[in-house]
Order: structure tokens, then C-alpha cells, then sequence
């Protein structure tokens, strides 16, 4: 539940919001979300634990010149060798899986949470490394001189060849799915920080709790003020909560913000039924 005291960091996060993407800091963002919900813990703690591991990368490096292959290796031996991080497989559905302050602390994680840690060490290190696109999971690919290797943190920095990534996009959308390009394309900082969102909001509302689930969003238009589809989603939560009026408001600004007249008649219908409740 986000509190009163949170005034400054949802400042803070606005500001983020107005940034170019490629300036925003991954990790300093996640720690500020996730510091809503920790009120009173110093945001240093897991700001020099960052640290830490960038330099325990740093001085096992050897020479600046590492392959893809060396890279990924380091990686793999600071976070999963000697730090522990693996993902969640036990209780994959914790919400604090998704926080990643409670990832650090447990050294456990959802997908895109263990990414964040792993994309920031690296890009600390200058190294090339992006999330994927990949749907329902986040999996990284590293790059240079040529090389790219694609892994999983989620298992222990697992290379991932184009056999395995069939195989869990089957497992994970349906026998009939398969490959596309699109899959590889990188993620923006602000798709990773909305994809760790959308999890704890996809928790929320299978809980029940709609209030809280609300307040994520209002995180993610924070970080992303020109995204439409949040208003939709806001408009939505808000009549479950039986803000009717907010919700219809909100659902005019959808309307108003999209081209696709499949979007607009989407909303239309929920705006009659809507407005029908409050006669």
C-alpha cells in the first residue's frame, strides 16, 4: 500500500517519467518503486550492494576485452556462484518477487526482477546487453565483438539456443506458438520498469485488492504519461471500486487519446454501461 510519506518519490518518479529512455537509471527507478512499499529503508543499502557487485565484476574481469561468452561467465560467477540469486520457482506468484528490494534481500526473483540487477551490473561494466521481448518472460541477450549469447536469469544465467526458447514459448503460450522476430527485439528501459509493474498489478487484481492495483498503475503513467491504454485500465479498476465518475472521466481521456476505432468502440460500450449505473 502506498502511503502518505511518498509524496518526494512519486516527485521523483515524474521527473523519471519526462526522461529520454536511454537516460533513465533501471535500477535506481525499481528501487524507488519499490520503496513505496518499504517506508523508512535506505534506498543506499541497495544502492552500494549494486555497487558491490559491479565491482566484484570489475576486479575478476582480468582485461577489458571479454568475449560474450566471458562475460556471460563472470556474470553467472558474481550473482549465482557467490551472491546466490536464482529465480523463484517454489513461490514464483510472491508479490515481493517483483520488488526488487525483496530480491535482493532473498536473493530470489521473478524474471524481469533478477534482469534488472543483471542488465545494471553489466551496463555498469560498459558491456552490451539488452532484455528481450520475449512473451511472459524475460530472458537476455549479450553482445560483443561479434558474439551474442541469449540466457535466462531466472535459471542461473542458463544459455538459451533457439531449441530451448521453442520450447518454453510453448510451455509458456501454448503448443501452437512459435518463434517470431519481434520476440528479439530488445526491450526499452521503460518496457522493462512496466512489464515488473504489470506484474505486481496482475497479482493484485487476482487477490482482489483493486485499490492497490490502481495505485501501480498510477505508478506506470508516472513513467510513462503517454501511454493511452492506462487510462483503459485505470477507468476499469476505478468502477470496480465503485469511483464511477473518476472511471467515466477516465475512459472520455481514453477515447479522446486513440486512433484505432476498434479501441474507441471497446471503450464506448464500457462507457454506456457506465453510465447507465449512475441512472
Amino acid at each position: 500500500m502506498i502511503e502518505p510519506y511518498a509524496s518526494q518519490i512519486l516527485l521523483e518518479l515524474a521527473e523519471i517519467g519526462r526522461q529520454v529512455d536511454s537516460q533513465i537509471d533501471l535500477f535506481h527507478t525499481a528501487v524507488l518503486i519499490a520503496s513505496l512499499d518499504h517506508p523508512g529503508r535506505s534506498l543506499q543499502r541497495y544502492t552500494h550492494h549494486k555497487k558491490r557487485l559491479v565491482d566484484a565484476c570489475h576486479k575478476a574481469c582480468g582485461e577489458d576485452n571479454l568475449g560474450a561468452d566471458a562475460q556471460l561467465t563472470l556474470l553467472k560467477t558474481i550473482l549465482v556462484e557467490q551472491e546466490d540469486y536464482t529465480g523463484d520457482i517454489e513461490t514464483y506468484d510472491r508479490l515481493d518477487n517483483a520488488d526488487i528490494m525483496s530480491v535482493i534481500d532473498r536473493r530470489k526473483g521473478l524474471p524481469v526482477t533478477l534482469s534488472i540487477l543483471y542488465l545494471s551490473v553489466a551496463r555498469s561494466l560498459g558491456w552490451e546487453i539488452q532484455a528481450l521481448n520475449f512473451p511472459a518472460h524475460v530472458f537476455l541477450r549479450i553482445e560483443t565483438q561479434g558474439e551474442r549469447l541469449i540466457f535466462d536469469p531466472f535459471e542461473d544465467a542458463k544459455i538459451m539456443e533457439a531449441h530451448d526458447l521453442r520450447e518454453k514459448l510453448k510451455m509458456l503460450v501454448g503448443e501452437r506458438a512459435e518463434l517470431s522476430s519481434h520476440y528479439y527485439t530488445p526491450m526499452s528501459n521503460r518496457d522493462i520498469l512496466i512489464r515488473l509493474q504489470n506484474n505486481i498489478k496482475t497479482r493484485l487484481i487476482s487477490g482482489e485488492d483493486f485499490t492497490a492495483a490502481l495505485q501501480r498503475i498510477d505508478i506506470m503513467r508516472l513513467i510513462v504519461p503517454e501511454e493511452p491504454r492506462l487510462l483503459f485500465e485505470a477507468g476499469v479498476l476505478n468502477a470496480r471500486i465503485g469511483q464511477r465518475k473518476k472511471a467515466i472521466k477516465l475512459i472520455y481521456e481514453y477515447i479522446e487519446s486513440v486512433e484505432s476505432q476498434g479501441e474507441k468502440d471497446e471503450a464506448l460500450l464500457l462507457l454506456k454501461e457506465l453510465e447507465y449505473g449512475l441512472n
